[in-house]
């Protein structure tokens, strides 16, 4: 089989993304992130998913994005947002999804893995800048230009199933693919059960996406 990188935050985009690559036909090996994030619960969801969907293995690193701050999901002195509003919002992480594909990029060549998948969506987000197709066509140049195996003709591939999906499209290929949404958290600010606040810009993307998908929500909200 070949292997690939999934990178597994525990949300439901991310869950979703490891089920592809599953009926892809790929041994997986996820990779979750513990960042210094407010909502760290996310990382128990991430090992539940991870047992759920049979990946061949899980790595949980740690990183300290917090030590930067710079962002109300590495920073307690900046509040969540629960209304929406305009321009990029505070939940934006400086530069993670480039440092969490650098990290996924040095497994795979270790493994030697030559794909890489990640849950950034296009449509239904928040407005990341990290979250778009220029970032993933750039990212995979670099991945190639960078790297042993690169430079050798082994080129990488970065795989972004999700891209232009809406929410409810998401969650209705997961359902196909026997996703447990009940086991995912995507709120930016759960307690330490995993409710979520429901006020949350993830927390109003995640219901609207269960409504419009017909699917039942299984998140438990305060």
């Amino acid at each position: 089989m070949k292997k690939a990188v999934i990178l597994l935050s525990g949300g439901l985009d991310s869950a979703t993304t490891l089920a592809i690559a599953r009926a892809q036909g790929y041994a997986c090996h996820a990779l979750s992130l513990a960042y210094g994030q407010r909502h760290a619960v996310e990382l128990e969801a991430a090992g539940r998913v991870a047992d759920a969907l049979g990946v061949v293995e899980h790595k949980v690193i740690p990183i300290a994005l917090d030590a930067f701050g710079g962002s109300a999901l590495t920073d307690r002195a900046i509040a969540v947002p629960e209304t929406e509003g305009e321009g990029i919002p505070v939940t934006y992480v400086p530069a993670r999804n480039t440092i969490f594909l650098s990290l996924a990029l040095g497994w795979a060549e270790v493994l030697g893995a030559r794909d890489l998948f990640l849950g950034v969506n296009a449509v239904d987000y928040s407005g990341y800048p990290d979250c778009r197709p220029a970032f993933i066509e750039a990212f995979e140049k670099l991945a190639n230009l960078a790297t042993k195996a690169g430079v050798e003709g082994l080129p990488f591939r970065i795989h972004a199933p999700l891209i232009d999906m809406t929410k409810a499209e998401i969650i209705q290929t997961g359902a196909r693919l026997g996703v447990d949404y009940g086991l995912t958290i995507s709120c930016y600010q759960a307690d330490a059960a995993g409710v979520a606040c429901g006020r949350c810009d993830s927390c109003r993307l995640r219901a609207q996406g269960f409504r419009e998908a017909g699917v039942a929500d299984p998140t438990p909200y305060q």
